[in-house]
């Protein structure tokens, strides 16, 4: 079926995300060019010129290196090769993770799955329901044929064993402590079939990250790749592709 790549999306993540710098940047700026004008001591200037070339620095990498909102790519292009069957996303949020498979393979069908509770709201505000949010962007993508929606909790998923031919999920699973990781990924690895593919993308608060918000993105304790191909490994998992995205890391994983 035909794919609306124009029309408007809305994820729901906070303004500050790929907005807030501007907030430090404007006033700084100004000040600047007042301090500037005026001939103000030389380290105020300094200082304030320090601050407005990290605050517009900050803002292009969020805005365009990061790009929160926008439309993203799959990480790893062998995930789910065969591109037919059907895939779970799991923690699907406001649909980010859930367009970028259905996009990239146009002839799955996909099962967005999300608990839709108050983590839900604090991230992705008030207002429409969430699932309305969801929907709104699938129809938007031109996807919403190919995707139902199910309200479950990922540590218990309400599906029988190898329901799934792959399964995506997306700044999700890191939000939970060390015994709700297991917990998702013991029921990832039970409902997907054998040979399923399984890509996993998490938070990284690296060096992009750390200069643009310091502590600020951190989920999941800044765990790294290394403690996540361990937690796959003792699910069932075999690691396949483990890579890096700026403030993401990825991994592609195989059901045993």
């Amino acid at each position: 079926m035909p794919i609306s790549t124009n029309a408007p999306l809305d994820f729901g993540y906070p303004w500050w995300l790929g907005y807030g710098h501007l907030v430090i940047l404007i006033p700084a700026l100004i000040i600047f060019l007042v301090a500037h004008a005026r001939k103000w001591s030389k380290w105020l200037r300094l200082v304030l010129g320090a601050l407005v070339l990290w605050s517009a620095a900050s803002f292009l990498v969020m805005r365009f290196v990061v790009d929160i909102n926008g439309r993203p790519s799959l990480p790893a292009q062998s995930f789910f090769s065969s591109g037919r069957g059907r895939v779970l996303d799991i923690g699907a949020g406001t649909g980010r993770s859930s367009i970028m498979v259905l996009q990239a393979r146009p002839q799955a069908t996909l099962v967005a799955l999300d608990l839709f509770g108050d983590s839900f709201r604090r991230h992705f505000g008030p207002g429409d329901s969430p699932q309305q949010k969801l929907l709104a962007n699938l129809k938007a993508a031109g996807v919403e044929q190919r995707a139902t929606i199910e309200t479950a909790d990922m540590r218990k998923l309400p599906f029988e064993g190898g329901t799934f031919d792959a399964i995506v999920s997306a700044y999700a699973i890191d939000h939970l402590n060390r015994e709700g990781i297991s917990q998702a990924l013991s029921e990832a690895a039970r409902v997907v079939k054998p040979s399923g593919d399984f890509l996993l993308i998490l938070v990284a608060n690296d060096a992009w990250g750390k200069f643009a918000f310091g502590p600020a993105l951190a989920h999941g304790g800044l765990r790294g790749l290394d403690w996540w191909t361990e937690q796959l490994q003792t699910a069932g998992f075999q690691v396949l592709e483990k890579g890096t995205r700026p403030v993401t890391i990825y991994l592609l994983a195989r059901r045993s």
